[in-house]
């Protein structure tokens, strides 16, 4: 009677519970749905999959989405793994309350997450029923009084009572047992005990007694099972048959992270039914099982078993709330959902490096928001792609590139020769007699001249006009440029690095179009065209393992020249050059030679007079250029991790 009002006790106690937090949740949906009215936000539909980040990360990504407020207790400490495709931010508010027994409070239109503390009830005290364990030590005499009492209570009683010790096989603790047996012998009590509770009673050799289920035995030794073409199997399990001849196994099973196979030709389906059955594992197939396997494995566990038993096939498993499905991989049941976040690199373009084979049957979407890949299918396969990931997701280097760029001009222009000519009104004398001469003499100074002359007596020239004047040019010019300049680049391993310097000059385009044949109309179009003139620099560095940095160099230069017209477009000449080159962490390279060279020689004088040696200096003007210049680029690659 007292154990029929405990029971009753316990059934209003749970009944209650359960009822209470059934009105919790619907008085909590209750007020989200009331403070939607002002948080239109909590309507809207999210998409969202992640596998193990922390349940604040989380709720601050569904926050972020939708512009909503939300504070998490830090305390929490609940690792994530969903996917929820256009759901309600109620309705994944709800569910994260459910699953992780949380409760939300909200001031004003902010939302606080914390844990949900549960009400003080006070439990109904429940009275242990008394069984009778009595022992004599002194005529080894036992007798018991039992009614579906725990196996483990009563070998601990009989163990404290008599002092041997008595060990129970794993999955035998809360098995009950019944018996009555009054002043027998010790092992006799145990025995009868034993062959009425289908269990199996055995004497070690240091005097342990080992409880055992009947079946279980066999699991501590050798056991050798037949397959033949009759397909006869125990149970109501799926049978399979050998395709070659008999299938032979020998298994020594433990437990389920312990198991030893030895298996020849035997059905795959045959290896996992007789596993299962003995070690009592719960499993669901979701497709028919076929083939044969050969194998022969020691001390591992059933999923590393299903591992080797499904590789190079079609099929694979799953463990979901402790229950293996086995089936094909392209049933929907077997597919799972996994985000991997990187650490070092960035997600981008990582799905290409992914090689073929592993992304078989896989879908594979990056998730750049959490620089995360997002993969779908087999587990077995995820985890040989998650593997994968982890071996390449490496620090990155980045390269600090120093460019020197130095670019020397030498330039000498010569210019000599005598100008004589009638200006529009009479020069004026002067100019500069040093260090260059540039001097110009007007009709005054000149007929000075000529009288000078006339005074000798022997020659007699006349006076030239006012508007006469005469120019007498002796010019050397040499000029010396150095440019530099020291432009820093940073890329990653790989990446290229771009530097340009250069300037743009325009000229005008037009175009003349006539419309009409009767009244024909000139329609003038003026356009200005660009030509650009630029240095360009194209730097992509390579780190090998021992700290050596490869580069692949282009440079490009180009310069304008002079006009052959004021409207043509200016001339351009162009310097490159392409190299590949392998250097040490923090030396430099000199990268020059880029040489120009030009050389002028123009003059004008008198027809023939000009070509007269001596006169001609008196009857032209002539003028020579030599200019050369060079460009060097010195680079200094720093790796930085």
């Amino acid at each position: 009677m007292k154990i029929i009002k405990t029971v009753i006790i316990l059934f209003l106690w749970f009944s209650a519970t359960s009822i209470y937090a059934q009105d919790r949740f619907e008085l909590l949906e209750k007020d989200l749905t009331a403070l939607a009215i002002k948080v239109p936000a909590l309507n809207e539909t999210v998409d969202i999959s992640v596998n193990g980040v922390t349940i604040q990360e989380f709720l601050r990504g569904i926050a972020n989405n939708v512009k909503i407020n939300i504070n998490v207790d830090p305390a929490l400490s609940y690792k994530v793994v969903n996917n929820f495709s256009e759901v309600r931010v109620i309705d994944v508010l709800l569910f994260v309350c459910r699953e992780y027994n949380l409760e939300i409070k909200n001031i004003g239109n902010i939302l606080s997450v914390t844990q949900f503390a549960e009400p003080v009830v006070e439990k109904p005290k429940i009275v242990e029923k008394k069984f009778v364990v009595k022992y004599d030590k002194t005529t080894d005499l036992l007798s018991v009084e039992l009614n579906n009492d725990s196996l483990v209570s009563v070998a601990k009683e009989i163990t404290d009572k008599s002092g041997k010790n008595i060990i129970l096989a794993p999955g035998l603790g809360n098995k009950p047992i019944n018996g009555y047996i009054q002043s027998m012998p010790f092992d006799n009590v145990l025995e009868k005990l034993a062959f009425a509770n289908d269990l199996v009673i055995s004497k070690t050799e240091d005097n342990f007694y080992l409880i055992e289920k009947k079946e279980a035995t066999a699991n501590t030794t050798a056991e050798t099972t037949k397959n033949t073409k009759s397909g006869k199997n125990s149970g109501n399990k799926p049978s399979s048959q050998a395709t070659e001849g008999e299938g032979v196994m020998e298994s020594s099973m433990i437990s389920v992270d312990s198991i030893s196979l030895n298996a020849v030709k035997m059905p795959i389906l045959d290896i996992i039914n007789s596993i299962t059955e003995k070690l009592k594992i719960d499993y669901l197939y979701v497709s028919e099982i076929k083939g044969n396997a050969t194998l022969n494995v020691q001390n591992v566990s059933f999923g590393k078993l299903l591992e080797l038993l499904f590789d190079g096939t079609d099929f694979t498993y799953k463990l979901e709330n402790k229950i293996y499905l086995i089936g094909e991989k392209k049933v929907q049941e077997m597919k799972c959902f996994r985000v991997i976040q990187l650490q070092y690199r960035t997600v981008e373009k990582l799905s290409e490096v992914i090689p073929a084979d592993l992304k078989k049957d896989i879908e594979v979407k990056e998730f750049t928001d959490l620089n995360s890949l997002v993969l779908t299918g087999p587990s077995t396969r995820l985890d040989e792609i998650e593997k994968f990931i982890k071996e390449v997701d490496k620090v990155v280097p980045v390269i600090l590139i120093e460019v020197m760029i130095i670019d020397v001009t030498r330039k000498r222009v010569k210019s000599t020769g005598i100008n004589a000519g009638l200006g529009e009104n009479p020069a004026k004398t002067g100019g500069s007699v040093f260090p260059s001469a540039d001097f110009t003499m007007n009709s005054s100074s000149i007929n000075n001249l000529i009288s000078s002359f006339n005074s000798f007596g022997w020659i007699k020239l006349g006076k030239v006009v006012p508007n006469f004047y005469l120019t007498i040019k002796a010019l050397e010019d040499e000029g010396y440029i150095k440019i530099k300049s020291t432009p820093k680049l940073s890329t990653m391993n790989g990446h290229e690095a771009t530097l340009s310097i250069g300037k743009t000059e325009y000229y005008l385009e037009e175009s003349n179009n006539v419309i009409g044949s009767q009244n024909p109309q000139n329609i003038i179009t003026r356009k200005y065209q660009s030509v650009n003139a630029d240095l360009s620099i194209t730097i992509k560095p390579i780190v090998s393992g021992d700290d050596q940095v490869t580069l692949d160099l282009k440079v490009q230069q180009s310069d304008f020249t002079a006009r052959i017209s004021p409207d043509a477009p200016p001339g351009a000449v162009t310097r490159n050059f392409n190299s590949l080159i392998r250097i040490k962490n923090q030396e430099m390279v000199l990268l020059g030679g880029l040489e120009q060279k030009s050389v002028g020689n123009s003059g004008r004088g008198v027809p023939w007079l000009s070509e007269i040696p001596v006169l001609k200096w008196f009857f032209s003007s002539r003028t020579k250029e030599n200019s050369k210049g060079k460009l060097n680029i010195f680079i200094k690659p720093t790796i930085i991790y």
